[in-house]
């Protein structure tokens, strides 16, 4: 699993010289995305249709979604297993709902989950959007290195990302 780093630019110049930069780097051009609003972006690498409609968002609202399904079911069925002898299907609907309660708040603490949303503002104020993808070993290098050679970008977050998706 990637993690997807959220550069706010100025302007197309600054934000294409940070790619030259990155991909001086070692992070193929192919893991670098690019998203304007009402800008013709020329020399930056564009970001897919399934990026720009922020797939990975809705993707995440259906598993969070799925979780509390499968939380909510193990506990009325559990609750419903108490009032009968049937003590094993208790057992296996409590453990049911402390996966399902254990999953979601691993997801929730662990999984930086930053969106498209967020950025509505500064792209409508003609600002650039640089989606960097890399592995999360390389995470503090590559923000280090950006922040250093473009004082003018500015980090605004972090997602997981999966490459096998590309989204």
């Amino acid at each position: 699993m990637l993690r997807r780093l959220y550069f706010l630019f100025p302007d197309e110049a600054h934000a294409e010289l940070a790619v030259n930069h990155l991909v001086n780097r070692r992070i193929p051009r192919t893991f670098i995305h690019a998203i304007a609003k009402g800008v013709e972006l020329m020399n930056l690498p564009p970001a897919t249709p399934l990026q720009m409609n922020d797939t990975a968002f809705h993707i995440e609202q259906v598993l969070w979604k799925i979780n509390l399904l499968v939380f909510s079911t193990a506990l009325v069925l559990f609750v419903a297993s108490l009032f009968t002898a049937e003590w094993f299907w208790s057992g296996i609907m409590f453990a049911l709902m402390l996966a399902a309660y254990f999953a979601g708040k691993i997801f929730i603490e662990s999984v930086p989950h930053d969106h498209l949303t967020e950025f509505t503002s500064a792209l409508a104020h003609g600002e650039i959007l640089l989606m960097v993808d890399v592995p999360f070993y390389r995470v503090n290098d590559i923000v280090e290195y950006v922040e250093h050679l473009h004082p003018e970008a500015r980090l605004d977050g972090a997602s997981w990302m999966v490459d096998a998706f590309g989204i």
